[in-house]
């Protein structure tokens, strides 16, 4: 009788087979599971406007690198298990993919702020109060009404709402720029005598700069809750997300970031 003899390339015992072959299938197996897990849990996507400036957000070569809404961000992607990813686009085609449900969170909003409401997304717990107001070189109040044919600075593409009756009658005269910090740049350097910021970024840049060339508060316009909105999808810890918004706001950690940057 002729007799065969297997060879096996992990060992020539059956025994070292078995152990070979389960060695063998738990690595693939884990490795199976591993790029199941990476592929349940894609980054968080997070959008930021590209004009925004400090305190809210710092862009450096179409990063964001510091400031608030990346802070905020941050935690709140790792409270979920998640990474965050930060797109810095510009103001219009953060409303296209919003439209197009692209961007997962959109944060520091505003439903009076939007011209859209955005179907397919949840609205955060506020985690902020943002306050609008007229400034000037000098710290004599004002109301506006009482201005007349005065050019104010203004972010372009912001809204205005308890102004815009006055800009559309001409009583008042919009001279946008790109940037808040533009805008309150182009106040200290004497090219017009009101412009409209919010409070932050008021603060921030007063920040190092001598009593007589610091800009003031002269009017308060408005003062909103700011949250974020969550897109409502199967494959996003939608109610987890809000939970965690919930509890910063009630904890203080939303507190806590706006002021490492007062």
């Amino acid at each position: 009788m002729t007799r065969f003899q297997t060879t096996f390339p992990c060992d020539i015992t059956f025994s070292r087979l078995v152990r070979c072959n389960l060695a063998f299938w738990l690595t693939m197996t884990l490795a199976l599971m591993s790029g199941t897990a990476l592929a349940e849990k894609d980054p968080l996507r997070f959008s930021i406007i590209e004009s925004g400036v400090m305190p809210m957000v710092q862009i450096r070569e179409g990063q964001a690198v510091d400031g608030i809404l990346r802070d905020l961000s941050l935690s709140l992607a790792d409270k979920v298990g998640r990474q965050a990813e930060l797109l810095v686009l510009p103001r219009m085609r953060v409303h296209r993919a919003l439209l197009n449900r692209e961007i997962d969170v959109r944060c520091y909003v505003n439903p009076d702020w939007l011209t859209d409401t955005y179907s397919g997304y949840l609205w955060s717990a506020p985690f902020m109060v943002q306050r609008d107001l007229l400034v000037s070189r000098s710290a004599q109040p004002v109301n506006p009404e009482s201005l007349d044919g005065q050019s104010v600075g203004t972010v372009l593409g912001f809204n205005y709402p308890t102004l815009n009756t006055l800009f559309d009658n001409g009583q008042l005269r919009r001279n946008d720029a790109r940037t808040q910090g533009l805008v309150l740049r182009k106040l200290a350097a004497g090219r017009y005598d009101y412009a409209i910021s919010n409070e932050l970024a008021l603060l921030w840049f007063n920040r190092g700069r001598s009593d007589a060339d610091k800009l003031h508060e002269v009017h308060e316009l408005t003062r909103d809750e700011v949250a974020c909105l969550v897109r409502d999808a199967p494959d996003l810890p939608t109610q987890a997300l809000l939970e965690a918004m919930r509890r910063m706001q009630e904890n203080g950690e939303f507190t806590a970031i706006l002021q490492r940057y007062r």
